[in-house]
């Protein structure tokens, strides 16, 4: 770890560990990529995957940022659950529950079949787990209009806040209302594609999906 990667304020919502880095990394559902382009900071927002220490995205060949991400870039990387709304006595001490991670690293493109087929199964099973071998695969006009990069985590940091509200002393007895209120995202019932053959059932897994 480097000073890119340590947190400056409230070491103890901090945790290098790179367990709980994965774990925030694997149960996020959007990862957002910063980078500069052309002489300005982008940030965007994307699915991924992870294989160990590297992450992979995708996008079409014709995508700008795809096209700066091949050339090898440094890049951040950030991931954010959010679990609840810590309602506080004052404005002040009112925040929120969150897990965070906040990643580092180097950009490089995919080539290797093997690598780029690990990729997409990887991208695959974190949006939903088990439809890899439930669908279609891509053909080879689809495959050549995907790029795929690869971003090592260099540097990593994760922040984790659970707790109830840390009122002032002289605030405690107050006549306002002090709590969570817990946050979580839930699926609802699938919702199948009118034009759907009606012999076809929901698959186990998407009526088991939890996100």
């Amino acid at each position: 770890m480097n000073d890119r990667a340590k947190g400056r304020r409230l070491q103890e919502l901090y945790d290098y560990d790179r367990s709980t880095v994965h774990e925030i990394v694997d149960r996020a559902m959007i990862c957002h990529v910063g980078l500069i382009r052309d002489g300005y900071p982008v940030v965007i927002p994307t699915i991924h995957g992870r294989v160990g220490d590297t992450l992979y995205i995708h996008g079409s060949t014709a995508a700008g940022n795809l096209n700066d991400l091949r050339k090898g870039v440094d890049v951040c990387l950030t991931m954010t659950i959010v679990d609840g709304v810590v309602v506080a006595r004052s404005l002040f001490n009112s925040s929120m529950n969150y897990r965070s991670a906040v990643i580092y690293g180097t950009s490089r493109v995919v080539e290797d079949p093997e690598e780029r087929d690990a990729a997409l199964r990887a991208i695959t099973e974190h949006v939903l787990p088990g439809r890899w071998d439930d669908a279609r695969p891509a053909s080879g006009s689809e495959d050549r209009q995907t790029r795929i990069i690869a971003i090592s985590i260099d540097q990593a940091s994760a922040k984790v806040s659970d707790d109830m509200p840390e009122d002032e002393e002289e605030d405690m007895d107050l006549d306002f209302w002090a709590g969570v209120i817990p946050i979580s995202i839930v699926a609802g019932t699938a919702q199948p594609d009118p034009q759907l053959r009606a012999d076809i059932a929901v698959p186990g897994y998407i009526k088991g999906y939890r996100p």
